[in-house]
């Protein structure tokens, strides 16, 4: 089974009310425990690299990692850069052999975002990769990206008829109140549940979602910033000697409303690196004995395993659709 672009698996995805996992890998087991889940459930996932996890681990092993996934499961995958800053970096993925890119300007005017943006596609549609842009601009902090509050800011929906025809990107990410890292909005932004005592962000803007729909239809939407900051796994960290004070996500409820719209693409880090974390501060914990990675970092893979099952049932409603996407890709 080789790599695969996105068109198809966004196309069905569209057509289906369900969305795409988009899952940040940075070494084998999380890659392990994503791909096995995804093929337990016969589900089409991204397996995507950020510019941090190409500094650490190095964008060759990583490919290497993911094409070993595809030998070993069934299952349609791609390959994408998530956030890549400039045209550079955008152009060594892809000459490494990823099948997608994201090129990130949102931090520029409209006028050089459109302009940069066009640059990357031009070069990724030489070589049959598709590009993800981004327009808007989420808050928070994870890797090498990182935005104030004060300077995040919601996508408008007037702009982005101009922003997809004059840069000719495939897909869209848009800022409609998610946030990147686990501490995503401040117990001041939240509501107290009184039943529970769990502090609940805003509604995502789905205002401005479906006005965007309006003006480009059809077109795959993408969430950045979309991780749930799942309490269990919180607790366990907390439970174990860690410190995560009011880590607050988007409830899985608002991402899965989203998924049944124009959103095929709902990218997903930080409960990974919770789920893992999770699993290694409980096993130290259970057995201080221990020092042997390989018996630490397997109860961290296997949260991280159950994790995205549990994402692709409930919040990304992906599960079983691989079968029609390999057919639409066999078929083009």
């Amino acid at each position: 089974m080789p790599l695969v672009g996105t068109k198809e698996m966004f196309k069905k995805a569209h057509e289906g009310g369900f969305a795409i996992g988009a899952f940040n890998v940075n070494n084998m087991e999380i890659v392990q425990g994503i791909t096995g889940a995804a093929a337990e459930l016969n589900s089409p996932i991204i397996l995507q690299c950020s510019a941090g996890a190409r500094k650490y681990a190095n964008s060759r092993y990583l490919v290497h990692l993911v094409r070993a996934a595809l030998e070993v499961n069934d299952i349609p995958i791609a390959l994408h850069l998530d956030h890549g800053p400039d045209y550079a970096t955008c152009k060594s993925c892809i000459d490494d052999g990823f099948t997608s890119v994201m090129f990130d300007g949102s931090h520029y005017s409209f006028e050089e975002n459109i302009q940069k943006t066009k640059e990357v596609v031009e070069y990724a549609h030489s070589k049959g990769v598709v590009v993800e842009a981004e327009l808007g601009q989420l808050a928070g902090v994870e890797d090498d990206v990182s935005v104030d509050a004060d300077k995040a800011h919601y996508t408008k929906p007037e702009e982005v008829v101009e922003f997809v025809s004059k840069t000719g990107c495939d897909s869209l990410a848009i800022a409609i109140g998610t946030s990147h890292g686990a501490f995503k909005f401040t117990p001041e932004q939240c509501t107290r549940n009184p039943e529970t005592g769990v502090l609940e962000p805003p509604e995502l803007r789905f205002d401005i979602l479906a006005e965007i729909e309006k003006q480009i239809p059809g077109f795959p939407i993408v969430l950045h910033g979309a991780s749930s900051v799942i309490p269990k796994y919180v607790k366990i960290i907390n439970d174990n000697g860690g410190k995560l004070k009011d880590a607050v996500g988007i409830p899985e409820g608002q991402l899965r409303k989203a998924a049944k719209s124009a959103v095929c693409k709902i990218n997903i880090d930080s409960d990974l690196r919770l789920a893992m974390t999770a699993g290694i501060r409980e096993h130290f914990m259970a057995h201080p004995e221990h020092f042997d990675p390989r018996q630490y970092i397997a109860p961290g893979r296997d949260y991280i395993k159950e994790l995205v099952a549990h994402k692709i049932k409930e919040v990304l409603g992906s599960e079983g659709t691989a079968p029609a996407i390999m057919e639409l890709i066999n078929n083009k």
